[in-house]
């Protein structure tokens, strides 16, 4: 009788050997020269259909209507640049608004006036509409007491907005 190993062992090495014969006679196909044409040919067909399936369906982007993803959150020092190129048309454009000071407010029928000092102590005459300050500030409305200065401005999300500064005569601080 035999052993229960040396019987593993035979069927073992019979069902490998039995596999490598399969693999080895099963699968073996004879190539013709016009075998190979006519597959080589089906390729080349099913490529150009591909290629012309892919000049149709060629996707181009339309940034119409959407926010630029390259365009950066933060103002470019270029931009900063050509604010500040811009060259300053009166004196009053060339002082930072902390250099000046409002001392006399006239409201009259003809229309409404302020001076403002500089550090000089030299007088400027500003009504509404007046260009003042380094930062693009124009003279948006005169009050009793006070003058309020827009300053137009970008913002951290690069959108233009305005800033109100206000300007009190020496005697209301007080």
């Amino acid at each position: 009788m035999l052993k229960p190993c040396n019987f593993r062992l035979k069927k073992a090495f019979y069902l490998t050997v039995s596999c490598a014969l399969f693999t080895c006679f099963s699968y073996g196909v004879e190539v013709t020269p016009d075998a190979d044409n006519k597959i080589r040919d089906d390729a080349q067909v099913f490529q150009g259909e591909k290629k012309e399936e892919n000049k149709e369906r060629k996707y181009i982007y339309d940034p119409s209507g959407k926010t630029d993803p390259f365009k950066p959150f933060i103002v470019t020092q270029e931009e900063k640049a050509a604010k500040e190129r811009e060259k300053p048309r009166t004196y009053l454009e060339t002082l930072e608004l902390s250099q000046l000071s409002l001392s006399v407010i006239v409201i009259g029928e003809s229309g409404k006036w302020a001076m403002v000092k500089d550090s000089k102590d030299d007088g400027h005459v500003i009504k509404e509409g007046t260009p003042i300050g380094t930062s693009g500030g124009v003279v948006y409305k005169i009050q009793p007491g006070e003058v309020i200065i827009r300053e137009e401005f970008i913002n951290f999300r690069g959108e233009k907005d305005f800033r109100d500064v206000s300007k009190k005569t020496i005697s209301d601080k007080e």
